[in-house]
C-alpha cells in the first residue's frame, strides 16, 4: 500500500524531484546577479540610465512569461479567470511579484556590488516570515524563526562593518534592494492564493508577461534603448529569460503541492550561489564579511525553515 501511494505522487512530489527542481531553481537565482550586472555592461546601461534599465528587465520577464503561458497552453491547462476579482488578483500579484520588484532590483543592482547585493537581498526570506505571522492566523511565530529572523538580520548588518573600501549602506544601491526584497516578501503572500484563482502555471506566465509589460511600456516612454546589441549581449539575455522561464515556474509548482518550508529552505543557496559567482564573474574582491555575513543570512534561513518540518 506504501509503494502504491508513492507511485500516485505528483513528480513535483517525490522527494528526489522536489530536492532537484528546488535545487535548480536557488542555483539559477543566484546565477541572475551576474548576469545581470554583465549584460549592462554589454549592452552598455549606465547607472543613470532608467528608462535602459527598465527595458533590459522587461524584456526578459515579459518573453519568459510569453513562453510558460505558451506551454500551459500546449498542455491544455485552464487559462479562465472566472471573476474580476481573480483578475484585479493577478494584477496586482504581476505588479509587486515581476514589476515593483524587478524595477527596484534591477536599479539597486547597478548601483551595487553583486556579491554585496545577493547577501543583502536574503532579507526577503526573513521578511516574508514576520509578514505571515502578522497577517495570517495560521502562522504563528515560534522560537526557531525568531532565532533565525535575529540570526539574519545581523547578518545583514554585518554587511556594513569595515572600511569605506569595502561597501557602505547607499539608498540607490542598497535601499533599493530592501525595497526589492520587500516587494518580493509582500508577493510571496500573495502566491498562496494565486493557485485557488487560476492555474499555477498560468498563473506565473500572466504576472511576467504582464509584469514585464507594465516595465518595458513606462521605459520605453522615457526613452529607454538597448543601444549596443551584440551576440554575448543576447546570450546573455536569453540566460536570464531561461533563469525565469525554469525558476519561476518550477518554485510555484513546488510551493503548491508541497509544505513552504520543505521547498523553502533550498533558498538558503542563493545567497552563498550570487555571492560566489558575482565575485568569480565580475572580479569583486570578496571581503571576509561577505563570508560572515552569507554564513549568518545561510544559517538564519535554515533554521527558520528547519523548524517548519
Amino acid at each position: 500500500m506504501e509503494q502504491k501511494n508513492k507511485n500516485t505522487l505528483s513528480i513535483f512530489q517525490r522527494p528526489m524531484w522536489v530536492s532537484l527542481f528546488a535545487l535548480t531553481a536557488a542555483i539559477s537565482w543566484g546565477w541572475a546577479y551576474p548576469l545581470i550586472k554583465m549584460g549592462m555592461e554589454e549592452f552598455k546601461i549606465a547607472t543613470d540610465m532608467t528608462g535602459s534599465k527598465m527595458l533590459f528587465a522587461g524584456i526578459r520577464f515579459f518573453v519568459s512569461g510569453i513562453i510558460i503561458l505558451t506551454f500551459a497552453k500546449g498542455s491544455h491547462r485552464r487559462f479562465n479567470i472566472r471573476k474580476a476579482t481573480d483578475g484585479w488578483f493577478i494584477l496586482l500579484y504581476a505588479l509587486l511579484n515581476t514589476t515593483l520588484h524587478y524595477a527596484f532590483f534591477y536599479f539597486g543592482l547597478s548601483h551595487n556590488q553583486g556579491a554585496r547585493s545577493a547577501i543583502l537581498n536574503s532579507m526577503s526570506v526573513f521578511t516574508v516570515v514576520i509578514f505571515a505571522c502578522l497577517f495570517f492566523k495560521s502562522d504563528k511565530m515560534t522560537w526557531s524563526k525568531a532565532v533565525g529572523c535575529i540570526i539574519g538580520f545581523v547578518g545583514i548588518l554585518t554587511l556594513n562593518l569595515g572600511g569605506k573600501e569595502s561597501g557602505r549602506f547607499t539608498f540607490l544601491g542598497d535601499g533599493m534592494i530592501i525595497l526589492n526584497a520587500l516587494c518580493g516578501a509582500s508577493a510571496s503572500l500573495l502566491t498562496r492564493g494565486l493557485s485557488k484563482r487560476v492555474d499555477v502555471f498560468v498563473g506565473t506566465g500572466y504576472s511576467l508577461s504582464i509584469g514585464g509589460a507594465l516595465l518595458m511600456i513606462p521605459a520605453l516612454w522615457m526613452g529607454g534603448c538597448l543601444s549596443i546589441v551584440s551576440l554575448w549581449g543576447i546570450i546573455i539575455l536569453l540566460l536570464l529569460i531561461a533563469i525565469s522561464t525554469i525558476s519561476f515556474a518550477l518554485y510555484n509548482k513546488l510551493i503548491t503541492c508541497n509544505p513552504v518550508g520543505k521547498v523553502a529552505i533550498y533558498n538558503s543557496l542563493i545567497p552563498v550561489v550570487g555571492a560566489i559567482t558575482s565575485c568569480l564573474c565580475l572580479g569583486e574582491t570578496f571581503y571576509r564579511k561577505y563570508l560572515i555575513a552569507g554564513t549568518l543570512a545561510t544559517a538564519g534561513i535554515y533554521i527558520i525553515n528547519k523548524g517548519k518540518r
